[in-house]
């Protein structure tokens, strides 16, 4: 991809493109959150300047959450901050990143479709995906190139989800709102078909948790198309909190530990029945994936391991959970 040639025009100091020259590739990824985000941003940072060389630059929650996308959401109690001065900023440095000669730019923040916590309270798969990405594609002008997204089997998903809900402070969800979360028609397919809607013109890959969790770099490099540095690194970053975690952190809150089981490993909220219906639908929604996802989207597979269900991340687990409160200008859930 050719290097773009500012000029200098109408918009004032945003560089403009000579006629012919290519743009750069814009590359989103949104998460999802408890899909590994906060370890793939972590080996982002790790290997920054390897991944500079290769012409990628890439803009995480470090420098996204700085007020970049300020205003995208309006607000009266951000008086003065619109849509349209985002998209300025966002031109901006679009522009100096051509200039540093990138040829493509990847976007990793996951709460670009919403939070795991909303998903929770509302017991509904990120219902607000499509016109939370509408407004960011409206930000870029339309000028997004792909879209990366991870999904994870949504027994597993909801699970880690309401883990790290009640680790912040929010009640344990009760039977009736477990009972809606398995019998929900809304699944991974929706959020997609949302995301296609909404950024009609970018590509739409999808990596699956169970493949890509603890191999940021394959994940680097379906997303850009070209050689990712090798990952040294195994954190496994923001997990979530076991059962005892859980029961000491309800017990420092005034709330009753007996909420939930008293047993040592990760908290299972869902019975048998549910869980059960909660995986049919994702692999219904993998059987959408592999049949071409009515051309919306294309499930990465990586061909290098074979699949083996739930895996987890590489590394020592212990690591994750106190690593990550100790950086925190690391994504909040990844």
């Amino acid at each position: 991809m050719n290097r773009a040639v500012p000029l200098y025009g109408s918009v004032g100091t945003v560089p403009l493109l000579r006629l012919g020259e290519k743009l750069m590739d814009i590359i989103m990824h949104v998460g999802a959150h408890r899909t590994a985000t906060t370890s793939f941003q972590s080996y982002l940072r790790a290997n920054s300047d390897a991944i500079t060389t290769s012409q990628t630059g890439v803009w995480g929650p470090l420098r996204i959450r700085k007020g970049l996308f300020s205003g995208i959401f309006p607000s009266p109690k951000l008086p003065g901050r619109s849509p349209e001065r985002v998209k300025g900023r966002v031109a901006l440095q679009l522009a100096r990143a051509r200039e540093a000669g990138m040829a493509r730019l990847v976007l990793s923040e996951e709460n670009m479709i919403g939070s795991s916590r909303h998903c929770v309270r509302t017991g509904l798969l990120f219902p607000a995906a499509g016109d939370r990405m509408a407004r960011y594609c409206a930000a870029f002008d339309g000028k997004i190139t792909r879209i990366m997204l991870n999904i994870r089997s949504p027994e597993t998903w909801w699970a880690s989800a309401a883990s790290y809900a009640v680790s912040r402070g929010h009640d344990v969800p009760d039977q009736t709102k477990l009972d809606k979360i398995a019998s929900a028609q809304r699944s991974w397919r929706d959020v997609i078909t949302d995301l296609a809607c909404a950024v009609p013109n970018a590509e739409i890959k999808v990596a699956t948790f169970e493949e890509y969790a603890g191999r940021p770099d394959a994940l680097l490099a379906e997303a850009t198309g070209v050689a990712a540095p090798v990952n040294r690194d195994h954190f496994w970053l923001n997990r979530a909190p076991d059962l005892p975690a859980l029961r000491t952190i309800l017990a420092e809150g005034g709330q009753d530990p007996d909420l939930l089981p008293d047993a040592t490993g990760r908290w299972n909220p869902f019975t048998d029945a549910q869980a059960t219906a909660l995986r049919e639908t994702y692999c219904d929604d993998l059987f959408w994936l592999t049949a071409g996802a009515d051309g919306l989207a294309q499930l990465t597979e990586n061909n290098a391991r074979e699949r083996a269900g739930t895996s987890q991340p590489s590394g020592d687990p212990k690591k994750g959970h106190s690593h990550d409160s100790r950086q925190r200008y690391m994504a909040q859930s990844g």
